[in-house]
């Protein structure tokens, strides 16, 4: 499986002047820099919960398991929650898409926001993709407060840490805190 962000949400200047505020700082000239770090901060965020934070647009190209040839043929988005599916296009070796008819497929979105599809017939391509979105909260203002502080705190450490070159993978433990009761775990 392979995910593409399709249009990443554009943080709005609240964010920004959160994490401004958070670090002291009060001139315009790292703006560009801080945004970059909230954006991946998001990220981390999502790494670390399993929970896209912010709806945003997604892709995720699949092998095709077509129903016939295994027991039940569903397969799993990786990305959650997921709020809606909005296509399947088969993509044939070159690159080239084709839509899938709507008989030639089934989609599925669970209470918990695990998106399913199942490829039924009409396929050409050895693989699919497929459109969604998918996130907890539409913006930056409606995210639960516990994940906006972990982003902002999150962004403030490797701003702080930027020069150190400090590469921890985890995030710090206050960080952790605010987001494990979000964090998702997945039996494998």
């Amino acid at each position: 499986m392979k995910r593409a962000v399709l249009a990443p949400p554009a943080l709005p200047a609240s964010a920004l002047a959160e994490l401004k505020e958070w670090l002291g700082i009060n001139t315009t000239r790292e703006d560009a820099l801080l945004g970059n770090l909230l954006n991946a901060s998001l990220d981390i965020c999502e790494a670390y919960t399993g929970v896209r934070a912010i709806v945003t647009d997604c892709e995720e190209t699949w092998p095709i398991r077509p129903a016939a040839f295994s027991v039940t043929g569903w397969q799993t988005l990786s990305t959650r929650p997921v709020t809606g599916i909005t296509g399947i296009e088969t993509v044939a070796v070159d690159g080239s898409r084709n839509p899938l008819g709507v008989e030639d497929y089934e989609l599925d979105i669970d209470a918990d926001g695990v998106g399913r599809f199942r490829v039924l017939g009409g396929t050409n391509g050895k693989r699919v993709a497929v459109r969604f979105t998918a996130g907890l909260a539409t913006g930056w203002d409606a995210l639960p407060d516990t994940l906006r502080q972990g982003a902002i705190r999150l962004a403030a450490h490797h701003h702080r840490q930027r020069e150190t070159g400090n590469a921890e993978t985890a995030p710090p433990r206050a960080v952790a805190a605010l987001w494990q009761p979000w964090r998702r775990m997945r039996l494998a």
